[in-house]
This record gives C-alpha cells, structure tokens and sequence, in this order.
C-alpha cells in the first residue's frame, strides 16, 4: 500500500491536481476570512469554515476525478491490476493520498485562528472543533469521490457526477421538505431507488440477470411492507434524507460541541463508499 500511496502523492504534486486543489481552497479561505473576520472585527473562525466547506463541492471532484478515471482512460489500469497487491491496499493507498492533500489544506486552516487573536478573542477548542469537521467532510467527500471515478472512464464525466452528487447532498434538507410526508410519496420514491441500485449493480458487476434480480427483490420487499402496513412510509423518505445530509452534520462543532454520532456517520460513509469502490475495482480486476 505504500508504494501506491507514495506513487499517487508523488503524481499529485508534480502536476497540476495537488496545486490547484490548495490554491483554490485556500484562496477562499483567506477571502473568507478577510471579509468575514478581520473586515468586521470577528475573530471566530468557526463562523468562516462552514462557508469554505462548501467550496468542496467544486475541487474535491478535482482531486478525485483521477483517481481511477484517468487510470482506465490512459490504460495505466493494466499495470495496477497486475501488481502483487491486494485491491484494498490500491485503493487505500490512492484514497490515503488524496486525503493527505486535504490534511496539507487542514493544517495550512490551523493557522488562521492565532493569526486571527492579534484581532481579537479566539476560542481555540471551538476553531480546531470545526477545522476538524471541514477535515473529515473532505474526507467523506472524497470517498464519495473516488467511488464515481471507478465507474467510469472519463474524468469529465466523473467529476460532473460528482458535482451533481455533492450539490444534491449538500440541499438534502431542502429537499426533504419539498417531499411529501404521505406514505404513497415515499413508497414510490423507495421503487425509484430500488430501480437505481439496480442500475448501479449493473453498473459495477456488467451482470443484466444480478441487477434485474436486486431490483426486483428490493422492488418486491417494498410492495409487501406497503400493503402490510403502509404507515411504515408515512414521512420515511423526508427522514431518511435528513439523516444522510452530510453538510448539516458538522454543525454541533461549529459550536464547539464533539458530535461522536457525526463522527460516526462520517466514518461510516468513508468505509462504504471505499468498500465499493474495492468491489468495483475488484471486478475490473477479474474481467
């Protein structure tokens, strides 16, 4: 794994992803600052990091739409298959790179706040509290990342997709208000996404029968708990939607307040989305 972490750091920085990654985020982490602390006489730096977060939505598909995209793009792919590795040591040793770019980010944010108490009190816990949440929603981000350019060749397209992904994320809770709270609402929201996995599972196995299968089973597990008991879905689809926003999650440490269910939550989309992208990898491997 260290040799693939070394190879993609090294790849990182000698062109053009690693520095324009940190010079955009970092360029409008000073704006924000500037305007929003040293211009006003606020030296709450916890005030400033939910609004660079969101800059995330927009480079992080840049770190990541290489990853495995341009591996399959320029066929270097061939050369990683062939490497006595396992599939979780590649994929851990790309993702650990990229996460490494961010913690440059992070640790380059850690220097705000000190700079900030020459204007005026800084709550230290409460800054490096919500550093820390900008920290691991990148990181989530960018395993959410990655798991888009595993399935597809194209680095345009990956990280279009993932622009889309995150900007839906990042409004889950205004969508969820926009939805319906009857259980017919949710009943066919969940067909609709029994019909997306399905699609995904094509996707990433190549097997028609395998997709066509899982979604009919899933398809079929929702029509029976509809006639069953319908009130099961009555408000299921706005809750879900709010459990998963992974934007509103950071909150509870911008007020300087260690959120372990947040941590949790973000831990956990990490494992999953790198699991999948093992899998998919894997597949490719054999194929």
């Amino acid at each position: 794994m260290s040799a693939i972490y070394k190879r993609e750091l090294r790849s990182l920085f000698s062109g053009m992803i690693a520095p324009i990654f940190l010079s955009v985020l970092l360029l409008f982490c000073g704006i924000y600052t500037v305007s929003g602390n040293i211009a006003n006489g606020d030296a709450r730096f916890e005030r400033v990091v939910p609004t660079v977060a969101y800059i995330l939505l927009i480079i992080v598909p840049i770190l990541t739409m290489q990853s495995f995209a341009a591996e399959k793009s320029e066929k270097t792919d061939q050369a990683l298959y062939s490497l006595p590795l396992s599939t979780s040591s590649v994929v851990l040793g790309k993702y650990l790179a990229m996460v490494s770019v961010l913690g440059c980010a992070s640790l380059a944010m850690c220097l705000v706040p000190p700079v900030l108490s020459m204007y005026g009190h800084v709550y230290f816990p409460t800054s490096y509290a919500a550093i820390f949440a900008f920290f691991i929603l990148g990181c989530a981000l960018i395993a959410i990342g990655m798991f888009i350019s595993s399935l597809t060749e194209s680095q345009v397209i990956s990280a279009v997709i993932s622009i889309g992904v995150f900007l839906l994320l990042s409004l889950i809770s205004y969508i969820s208000s926009l939805i319906p709270s009857s259980a017919v609402a949710s009943f066919v929201i969940i067909l609709a996404l029994a019909a997306l996995i399905a699609i995904i599972v094509a996707i990433m196995t190549k097997n028609g029968v395998a997709a066509t299968l899982v979604g009919v089973a899933l398809g079929a597990a929702a029509i029976v708990v509809y006639f069953v008991n319908s009130s099961l879905y009555e408000k299921l689809v706005p809750e879900l939607l709010t459990k998963i926003g992974v934007f509103d999650k950071m909150s509870n440490f911008f007020y300087g307040i260690f959120d372990l269910k947040a941590l949790l939550f973000y831990l956990s989309v990490i494992f999953i989305f790198v699991f999948l992208t093992s899998l998919a990898f894997d597949k490719k491997r054999w194929n």
